[in-house]
């Protein structure tokens, strides 16, 4: 037999040709010379031959005169009158001449064909065949010690008041009722309120389920929903945070130079442009902010004492407002308002039509500063109608509530006016002189989207949980407390200005036809700075909550190290302060200041909160459903249905706000996901979403229960077989990537692995064996499960595995299992028993088995290759064959290589046919391959597969005799005088042993395939006469000394068996073949013989020895074994 490289390279094992006392004896084999035969047609008369005999480690020589019989004469094969024990119990005793091409040529096979049919005889009908706990070492309730430990005071009801009292209350309010109307107003208000009150109780659920360390909110969610979500989400809300505090900045800004002192604007008048007011708002704001960061580098008390003077100016403010309200029920002459008609104007000193007067200078203006002297040169509307003052403040006595209650949504550029007369709200391309003009185009979900950031300040104080002395009773008192607090507030300050204030003065935003005066300072009591001075105040105290809780969001996030590259933002200083993330958090609050208007960066938050509070609802929505055994929180006022109520709210908002940003959002948070699940470092946190994916995997296995898997939805589901070296390290790790190259990141994936021992004695060894695959998993990025078994019998253990392995339907379908490098140098069955008794075993379990041969050659997942793929479809499987290199090549590896199919045909065949019904049954399929039908012609059994096959049967009885005279168990005596005898054949063994491969060269002739992958040894020069006279006396000389040993004399009466001559006669021709056509490939798949029904040494190691030949001179062998069910259909 051939020692093919291929064995060298990957089973480095030297076999030792002498024995010791502590290791059996290993026989060489003797010389043998074959029997004496006529030849054939094709078969030369006289050929001196040398081979390679790879069994034990050894080598034998074969010299002379081979006259071969003619096969079309019948044969009984036999030993001493028996039939060899290689041979089949009922060897076929019919001519040649009368058998058919498949029964000559395909004998291998003969076997599969009883149950896999040919693909002759089936092709023209296969176009239509239907086919957890954390761990030690890390610990989630580790708190990060504080450094100011705050109440439920100081550390979150007025980090929540301050928040949601803060630019919105006091600059926005006024015109959302006035633009929305009172019963719209009522109806934003209540519905952004009872979407915060539902998240506010979700989230004290969520918060008395355990410690809550730093970084509160992000917390609860990650470990609620896994690190993923958790991330996601968490860096939403940082970022909405983050930009909340510009938010608040530019308010600040706004109050500053629109409301307290209009001088300060370096640009000029902003009443006239409103850019001039933007670029006011960027240059103060950029100045207060790091003014804002200095002062939270200097720590959180300082800014929790910050905090009470500023709650102090906000609940000062409040009550000043409503004081302001009922002193003035019945209205106030203080503010005047100036009308042309319908039309708001600003403020004019003289509000009349008088010649001269402000307005007439105004409307009645001409060029070089001049004005008309007749009405009738001044603007149209000027002319047309009429100017009045009107009280700005009305008072609640006056009736007015029930005139405000309708909305006045307005597009960008029309007129604030008293009527919806178009005449009188549109401009008609005119001059609108010093009307009030709409800057924003307004509607329900607009003025929804603006104000739902005032209501984004519940989670002010969760995130500074890691300052609070108990989080878990702190935060739902104080952010339930200040969400109710809130809330009555709005709601009830929105109806008393929709009582009090005229219509016309609620809807003009920056105040301009009272001076530029404030609206809610205008009625405030005992007089308008104090509402001015409270809520700057306030909205500064606002962005310094903002400001303090991002860079400790942030560090929570960084800590947890899901986000490899924020890891850096994790160290604090000296004091304990998040200085990096606090920077960050500055150059990310600037790019929010650099947009200058607060109407377009209320949406934006919107849709960052919305997401976030969404998703803390769900949260726990799933750890009530599920009943989580870990889901015990203190807070018991809490209902599943009140969280999808509340996320029902968030996602409605969302889309109602603006359905593009809300699906922008979505987008970021899936990319973060992505992010977090590819390059964030793994976490078990116990989760919901852990949960939930149990719960679902259970429905799933109780469906796929129901039945076997549609032909449509097979794919292979793969238990991988990995032998273990002495260091419990899976031997052949190619296995795993060539796993992962199949199924392209898609289905079930098992490593297996079956330790020899006893599970009490071995537990040690199965936890490093476990440990060891999934780190070769992890290596091969190949997503999956892995487990080992102990067994006392390595075969028992795999056959366990294999009909245990899985859970419900979600089983494994198919096995890969490598090839047994060393069986020829072990003279040991156990070397290929296992191997067989594997492949019995998947047969038996209706599983589809894979047996890649020349592994450590596959290519491995970060190299590409081009080429081909070749199919060598002898029977029909089920169409595996074809399924698997499509699957390869969804791969990046075996993405450039190309497919061929080639199928056998023989000459009753009509080749032409086949080749036209298999392109017609892969067009159906979309499969895009190359055909090909290879014609194996009728051809006499040639001398080179009767010396194979007669060497293979000797090698066979010698290891049988091995193994008897081990049962025998020989005495030490015996076995001595046999290892003498081995030991006096060596040395002319070892001369003859280069003479043996001139069987191989005939047969595969040197410069035929100089091309090919073929690995065979050197040749050696030709041998002349006198070295042919010498190795002819050293036969002689050697078969004198076999004599000697009554053991091997039967060898020499050995005649091979008709059924293993054809059976290699099937081996020898195919792999002619496949050589030839596919010597250059990058990959040959071809169907796998079945194995011998009989467990008979002898039977099993010929099949072992026919599947070598089958291979021989391929680098990269993938041989199939189907499941015995159909894989692949035409149909959709």
């Amino acid at each position: 037999m051939m020692n093919h490289i291929l064995d060298d390279k990957l089973e480095a094992e030297s076999v030792p040709l002498t024995t010791s006392a502590s290791s059996p004896p290993v026989i060489t084999p003797p010389v043998i010379t074959p029997p004496t035969v006529t030849p054939s047609n094709n078969a030369s008369p006289a050929i001196s031959r040398r081979y390679v005999f790879g069994a034990l480690g050894g080598s034998c020589s074969v010299d002379g005169v081979a006259n071969f019989t003619d096969w079309s004469s019948p044969i009984t094969p036999t030993m001493n009158g028996q039939p060899p024990d290689g041979a089949d119990d009922k060897p076929f005793m019919v001519d040649m001449k009368e058998m058919s091409g498949y029964e000559k040529n395909l004998y291998l096979y003969s076997e599969e064909m009883a149950d896999r049919p040919r693909v002759s005889m089936m092709i023209n009908s296969l176009a239509n065949y239907n086919a957890t706990i954390p761990s030690a070492e890390e610990n989630d309730s580790k708190p990060t010690k504080p450094v100011a430990k705050l109440g439920t005071l100081m550390g979150v009801f007025l980090p929540c008041i301050q928040n949601i009292f803060g630019v919105i209350l006091f600059i926005r309010m006024p015109w959302i009722v006035g633009t929305a109307g009172g019963a719209f107003a009522f109806t934003i208000v209540l519905m952004c309120c009872c979407t915060t009150f539902l998240t506010g109780i979700s989230m004290s659920a969520i918060a008395t389920n355990g410690v809550v360390p730093a970084g509160g909110s992000y917390f609860m969610i990650s470990r609620s929903l896994g690190p993923e979500f958790g991330g996601a989400v968490g860096i939403l809300f940082y970022t909405a945070t983050t930009v909340a505090a510009a938010m608040y900045i530019i308010g600040a800004v706004e109050i500053l130079l629109t409301y307290m002192a209009p001088v300060l604007s370096i640009f000029g008048d902003f009443t006239k442009d409103p850019s001039i007011m933007y670029n006011n708002f960027r240059v103060y704001g950029t100045v207060l902010l790091w003014m804002m960061c200095t002062i939270v580098s200097i720590g959180v008390a300082f800014v929790s004492k910050f905090a009470a003077i500023a709650l102090a100016c906000v609940i000062g403010s409040i009550i000043a407002i409503l004081v302001g309200i009922f002193t003035n029920i019945n209205g106030t002459d203080k503010l005047q308002m100036c009308v042309l008609g319908a039309r708001l104007l600003t403020q004019v000193d003289n509000c009349t039509k008088e010649y001269g007067g402000d307005l007439w200078q105004i409307y009645c203006a001409k060029e070089n500063n001049t004005f008309a002297q007749n009405i009738t040169e001044c603007d149209p509307y000027f002319q047309a109608h009429n100017v009045s003052e009107r009280r700005a403040i009305v008072g609640l006595a006056s009736g007015a509530f029930t005139s405000n209650l309708g909305s006045h949504f307005m597009e960008q550029g029309q007129i604030v006016s008293d009527t919806d007369n178009p005449d009188d709200y549109e401009s008609l391309n005119n001059p609108t002189y010093n009307q009030i003009v709409i800057d924003i185009t307004t509607s329900f979900t607009v003025l929804v989207g603006i104000f739902f950031p005032s209501c984004t300040g519940i989670m002010a104080g969760s995130n500074r949980s890691g300052d609070l002395a108990d989080a878990q009773k702190s935060i739902p008192i104080g952010t339930l407390a200040a969400i109710v607090t809130t809330s009555f507030v709005y709601l009830s300050y929105l109806l008393l200005f929709a009582g009090s204030y005229d219509l016309l003065l609620m809807r003009d935003k920056f105040g301009y036809s009272v001076g530029g005066k404030l609206a809610i300072a205008a009625i405030s009591w005992p007089n308008e700075w104090v509402i001015l001075v409270g809520s700057l105040l306030s909205t500064i105290g606002a962005g310094l909550q903002s400001l303090t809780g991002a860079p400790r969001l942030m560090q929570a996030i960084s800590k947890d190290g899901i986000i490899p590259f924020l890891v850096p933002f994790a160290k604090s200083s000296a004091r304990g302060e998040p200085l990096r993330a606090l920077l960050m958090t500055g150059c990310i609050c600037q790019f929010g200041i650099l947009i200058g208007n607060l109407d377009y960066i209320a949406p934006i938050l919107s849709m960052f909160f919305l997401m976030c509070y969404g998703f803390v609802n769900l949260a726990c929505a799933l750890q009530t459903l599920l009943r989580t055994p870990n889901w015990r929180p203190r807070f018991k006022y809490y209902h599943w249905s009140l969280s999808f109520v509340g996320l029902s709210l968030c996602i409605t908002v969302m889309f109602m706000t603006s359905w593009y940003y809300a699906l922008l959002a979505m987008l970021i948070a899936g990319i973060i996901y992505k992010y977090i699940e590819f390059r964030g470092a793994e976490k078990e946190w116990g989760d919901g979403i852990r949960g939930l994916a149990l719960s679902a995997a259970r429905y799933s296995l109780l469906r796929l229960e129901e039945g076997p898997p549609h032909t449509k939805n097979w794919r292979p589901q793969i238990l991988i077989l990995a032998k273990l070296t002495k260091d419990l390290v899976p031997k052949y790790k190619k296995l795993f990537t060539f796993a992962s190259q199949l199924k392209a990141g898609k289905g079930l994936t098992i490593g297996v692995s079956v330790i020899d021992g006893e599970y009490s004695k071995s537990y040690g060894e199965s936890h490093a064996a476990k440990q060891s695959l999934r780190r070769a998993m992890n290596e091969e990025k190949v997503k999956g499960f892995v487990d080992t078994l102990i067994a006392k019998n390595i075969t028992e253990g795999i056959s366990h595995i294999i009909q245990t392995c899985g859970l419900g339907g979600m089983k494994p379908n198919t096995v890969i299992l490598g090839w047994p490098y060393g069986w020829r140098h072990s003279p040991d069955e156990r070397s290929w028993r296992v191997f067989l008794d594997t492949v019995r075993n998947v047969s038996a379990a209706k599983m589809a088995l894979l047996v890649p041969k020349g592994i450590n050659f596959y290519p491995d997942s970060m190299s590409k290759v081009s080429g081909t793929i070749d199919i060598w479809w002898i029977v029909h499987d089920g169409g595996l064959l074809m399924l698997l290199p499509f699957l390869l090549r969804q791969h990046k590896v075996w993405k450039n290589c190309k497919m061929r199919i080639f199928t056998v045909a023989q000459l009753e065949d009509n080749s032409i046919q086949m080749k036209k019904d298999l392109k017609t049954f892969l067009y159906h399929l979309r499969i895009d391959a190359e055909v090909d039908v290879v014609e194996l012609m009728d051809s006499d059994i040639q001398t080179y597969t009767y010396e194979r096959t007669l060497m293979m049967e000797q090698r066979t009885q010698m290891l049988k005799e091995l193994r008897l005279n081990r049962k025998e168990k020989l005495n030490i005596s015996e076995l001595g005088f046999e290892a003498a005898n081995i030991e006096d054949k060596l040395p002319l063994i070892e001369s003859n042993s280069l003479r043996v491969q001139a069987i191989v060269d005939h047969h595969h002739p040197t410069g035929e395939h100089s091309a090919s992958k073929v690995r065979f040894k050197e040749d050696e020069p030709a041998l002349d006469s006198d070295a042919e006279a010498e190795m002819s006396g050293a036969s002689e000389d050697t078969e004198k000394k076999t004599s000697k040993n009554e053991s091997f004399k039967k060898l020499l009466t050995i005649k091979p068996d008709e059924a293993n001559v054809r059976r290699m006669h099937t081996a020898v021709k195919l792999n002619e073949v496949i050589v030839n056509k596919s010597h250059n490939a990058q990959l040959v798949i071809i169907n796998l013989p079945g194995p011998p029904k009989t467990s008979r040494p002898e039977s099993e190691s010929n099949y072992m020895e026919f599947l070598e030949v089958l291979t021989e001179g391929l680098e990269r062998v993938l041989m199939v074994r189907g499941g015995g069910r159909e894989v692949i259909t035409i149909y959709s």
